[in-house]
């Protein structure tokens, strides 16, 4: 569970530098960036979902 929040924590920080990045009219750290979010973002989700949610549901 851990490791979700982790991955969280990266994946804010991530959307951060988007922000960022926009600002400066950085269009290549904007799509690696954005790119990041996404995927470390997913993967937050499902870690969390798995690890809290998945349990509830089995018999």
């Amino acid at each position: 569970m851990e490791l979700g929040f982790i991955i969280l924590v990266v994946s804010i920080l991530c959307a951060l530098a988007v922000f960022r990045e926009l600002k400066k009219q950085n269009m290549f750290g904007v799509a690696f960036a954005g790119l990041a979010t996404l995927v470390f973002g997913f993967f937050s989700i499902a870690t969390l979902y798995w690890e809290l949610i998945h349990p509830l549901f089995q018999n």
